[in-house]
């Protein structure tokens, strides 16, 4: 057997590890999909990238209200398709190509599993062994359990993106991120989309105020059927009918399923192996992304809680460094992760909501701003109790303790107060201790800091 001092299981962030800081170590990469990872290739750039059109579409349905003839006459869907992925696809087959020329570094396509604690069987019809084992295997698209499903035709966010023309129908099951920029693209672009969502709030994640008031918004956009699991999928004729437990029936040209995503972790017959899991099957670790073998690290969605793309890049980072410097490792810090949601309007959170406070019983108080209220919200016309900046401190506000954002440029506003938080601003310090540019949208965070200020 090949023996390595490094062997990297997965291509998406965990390719990061492996740069000119390792190149007098001997690497195996092994990838048995698509080279880049699940953000280049079928996740947060593509769908950011349809994002952006159909934000341009809406805009230009809304400039008449504001005085502006403009108006939105259809979307020429192959077009808006080739471009995005006229520019990920060879990104994806340069980085493969790059990684085979390296001298250092060899390449096997095929599914890694484990044979034990420090031999991989590539699934080249090879095994090889390793000092070292990151696992960055990502995840994938976990799929509900419907009646007919395996019969029928479906889409997930691994498919969507490359239909060959804009349906005229599209049925959404599910009520997460996936499904509510799905929902905002397809329907902003012409498709008659209807989301259909067990629980009673979209969103349900984030803050309660927010979940509540996006559901609100989502349902004036497309049509949205909640506390509703389907019963049953089937193919009729040409079209595909989802039937409803009240004996209703939709009927679609396109079924997309989003209903979260799972851990890969099942897939490495980590049974063979001291590799420990959490209950939800993810790699376990520790603050230094280490798994429960020596030499063995995991990162990213297959084993981190926070699904995210900042996130895998960060514990990327970490790993990278602790490898190289065995005797002064450094952990990852997890405490205020942001995240956003590019759908219409954006939503962003970082922190502690509301109903995880009440439940971890942390004394708090709450701040809320309008967009409406201040002179960018005037110039956006943005309609009154609409779109707001929410924030929690503590009883005493000196700590700011979570920020939740519902509105245009969400992304954007939160981020300097996920850089509060990091730094240990209070509020009263982030407020006064800086200017905020008169007349922008900032001020909408500056006002919600000012509630906690007396």
């Amino acid at each position: 057997m090949t023996h390595y001092d490094l062997a990297m299981i997965g291509t998406g962030s965990g390719n990061t590890v492996v740069t000119k800081r390792l190149r007098n170590w001997r690497v195996a990469i092994l990838e048995d999909s698509t080279f880049g990872g699940t953000c280049l290739n079928v996740g947060c750039i593509p769908t950011k990238m349809f994002v952006y059109p159909a934000d341009l579409a809406r805009d230009a349905q809304r400039g008449p209200d504001l005085g502006v003839d403009t108006s939105y006459a259809g979307a020429r869907w192959p077009d808006i398709r080739d471009r995005i992925f006229g520019r990920i696809d060879p990104l994806s087959s340069s980085g493969r190509a790059y990684r085979q020329r390296l001298p250092n570094i060899d390449l096997y396509e095929g599914h890694a599993t484990f044979v034990d604690d420090h031999t991989l069987d590539t699934g080249t019809g090879e095994q090889i062994t390793a000092d070292h084992i990151v696992i960055a295997a990502g995840s994938r698209v976990s799929l509900p359990d419907i009646p007919g499903l395996a019969e029928v035709d479906f889409h997930t966010s691994d498919t969507v993106m490359r239909l060959e023309e804009l349906p005229k129908r599209m049925v959404i099951v599910g009520g997460g991120y996936v499904a509510a920029e799905f929902a905002h693209v397809f329907s902003t672009l012409g498709t008659q989309v209807t989301q259909v969502h067990r629980g009673r709030y979209l969103l349900r994640e984030h803050d309660e105020a927010i979940s509540r008031q996006f559901t609100e918004l989502a349902g004036r956009q497309w049509d949205v059927r909640l506390g509703i699991t389907p019963s049953a999928v089937a193919r009729r004729g040409d079209v595909t009918v989802v039937a409803l437990p009240d004996g209703t029936e939709l009927e679609t040209d396109v079924l997309l399923l989003a209903t979260g995503r799972v851990s890969n972790a099942d897939r490495l017959s980590l049974e063979h192996t001291s590799i420990a899991t959490e209950a939800d099957g993810r790699v376990r670790v520790d603050e230094f992304q280490r798994a429960s073998v020596e030499g063995i690290w995991a990162l990213g969605d297959v084993s981190s809680v926070h699904q995210l793309k900042h996130v895998a890049n960060l514990e990327a980072d970490t790993v990278q460094h602790n490898l190289l410097h065995p005797d002064d490792l450094v952990d990852c810090d997890h405490r205020f992760v942001p995240s956003v949601v590019f759908t219409h309007p954006q939503v962003a959170s970082v922190g502690l909501t509301s109903q995880a406070a009440r439940e971890q019983g942390v004394d708090h108080v709450t701040g809320i701003h309008d967009y409406a209220d201040i002179a960018y919200g005037w110039a956006m016309e943005s309609p009154p109790g609409e779109h707001f900046v929410k924030l929690l401190a503590t009883r005493d506000r000196e700590e700011l303790l979570g920020a939740h954002i519902i509105g245009p440029q969400a992304s954007l506003l939160l981020q300097p107060l996920v850089q509060a938080m990091s730094l240990g601003n209070s509020p009263q310090e982030m407020a006064r201790g800086q200017y905020w540019p008169h007349p922008s949208m900032a001020e909408v965070v500056e006002n919600a800091l000012l509630e906690f200020i007396t």
